[in-house]
């Protein structure tokens, strides 16, 4: 996996993202994952949707737990819109903690198996081997319209830039 150019840290210390950069602009690739009961999940599997992912570290700290609620409160008002809950965490704790936090608007998935959501969006961190927080929006025709890789990782994605992304599609 190659390194990647984005700069982000965690409490400051600076970490390497690997994998490819997504950018506005381009094409969405198709990448495929675990979803609940084990089943693959695939982006494809949304073709005709405005997708967003949320990116994150680990559904068991606050800040991952604090943005799957409001993204979860965000995707019951928002039509025609699927938000996919990303990291590499096992899908029976994604399970676990959406089942706790009545979160019924999001579809997580697990990047655990073989970081491939990772690596073809840039999101791995080499040396933790989970994903680093931020949001990407793909468009109906399969476009990136919206990319946010969070510098710091201990801090919540930008969810107004996002939303207002989201909105205008």
């Amino acid at each position: 996996m190659k390194e990647s150019s984005v700069k982000v840290t965690f409490a400051g210390n600076p970490l390497t993202l690997l994998g490819n950069e997504v950018k506005v602009g381009d094409k969405a690739p198709d990448f495929i994952a675990v979803g609940a009961g084990l089943s693959p999940v695939k982006l494809s599997d949304f073709e005709g949707k405005i997708v967003i992912i949320a990116v994150y570290p680990s559904i068991d700290t606050s800040v991952c737990a604090a943005q799957n609620r409001r993204f979860n409160a965000e995707a019951n008002q928002l039509k025609d819109v699927v938000v996919l809950s990303v990291s590499c965490d096992l899908p029976f704790a994604q399970s676990r903690f959406c089942a706790a936090e009545g979160l019924e608007n999001i579809k997580t998935i697990s990047d655990h198996k073989d970081l491939d959501f990772g690596e073809k969006y840039g999101f791995v961190i080499k040396e933790l081997r989970l994903l680093a927080r931020g949001t990407v929006i793909i468009d109906k025709a399969g476009t990136v319209q919206y990319a946010e890789y969070v510098p710091e990782v201990t801090n919540e994605p930008d969810y107004e830039a996002a939303l207002a992304v989201v909105k205008a599609l």
